[in-house]
């Protein structure tokens, strides 16, 4: 039997097989689904689920269009002291502008370069804030002399691969709410007055919530979900101050890990209800 009868045969027995060697013929190169043909809603929408930093921060170095929309202030909020033109949407000169005009959700980017003045700034609601640099000490945070802290926390909200120096008083002050500090370093004075600052400082506390829940029966995980209140450090860098963590509410140091690196000291730990 000859090639082309073979072949014939084969065609009869699966159909299915013309009709695929069709549709791939009339196919072109260009025609085949790629990301790239997505409208820039749907492409933006994909990228909001990436990662600030390094995830979707990276997709900008692709090409000029994943720039503009790995950029776009729907996704986050700029702080660029070097920005001429403060008529961009989402961008501006200092954090507290940033923090003030942010939503609920929203990711603050921090401009890497130079230091970014901060002094007792309230966040009453959830943000996270991102340091733009390849690593924490390119976005320093410097908190001036005299004040309580460079951010007061008052909300659940999560700090990543930022620097934050404080002269005198704390870094942080944890007021309430849900608190991730991730890959940061905190810096305070060191000797000889040490004793007068702390990197972090909790207090935290639900006595009011306490009273409330011992005079009303309410399940375990209600009552948990109502003590909302907690600090989560990771792999951050602790330098200087009288100790690592100072709490004056309900919260206690729990859970610790240290690595030893050639320099510095990383740590892991949770500041939680017993």
């Amino acid at each position: 039997m000859e090639i082309h009868e073979i072949s014939k045969l084969d065609n009869e027995k699966h159909p299915e097989r013309i009709v695929e060697s069709r549709m791939k013929k009339r196919m072109k190169p260009h025609s085949l689904t790629s990301i790239n043909n997505l409208d820039d809603g749907c492409l933006m929408h994909i990228l909001s689920f990436l990662s600030p930093i390094p995830d979707r921060y990276n997709t900008a170095l692709v090409c000029h269009r994943w720039r503009y929309l790995a950029c776009h202030p729907r996704l986050w909020l700029r702080v660029d002291r070097f920005v001429k033109d403060l008529s961009q949407p989402g961008v501006f000169h200092n954090i507290e502008s940033a923090v003030s005009a942010a939503r609920p959700g929203d990711t603050i980017l921090i401009g890497a370069g130079g230091n970014h003045r901060v002094s007792n700034i309230q966040i009453k609601k959830p943000l996270c804030l991102v340091g733009g640099g390849e690593i924490p000490d390119e976005t320093t945070l410097v908190c001036a002399r005299g004040s309580d802290s460079a951010l007061e926390l008052l909300s659940t909200c999560k700090l990543a691969n930022l620097t934050v120096k404080a002269e005198l008083g704390c870094c942080l002050l944890h007021r309430s709410g849900r608190v991730t500090i991730d890959g940061c370093v905190l810096q305070c004075e060191t000797n000889p007055l040490d004793h007068l600052s702390c990197p972090i400082v909790s207090t935290a506390g639900d006595e009011d919530i306490e009273d409330i829940l011992s005079h009303v029966e309410v399940k375990e995980t209600v009552a948990e979900k109502i003590k909302a209140n907690s600090v989560t450090v990771l792999q951050t860098r602790i330098e200087g101050g009288a100790k690592a963590v100072s709490t004056s509410g309900d919260l206690v140091l729990q859970r610790v890990r240290v690595m030893y690196s050639k320099a510095y000291l990383y740590f892991w730990f949770d500041v939680d209800y017993e």
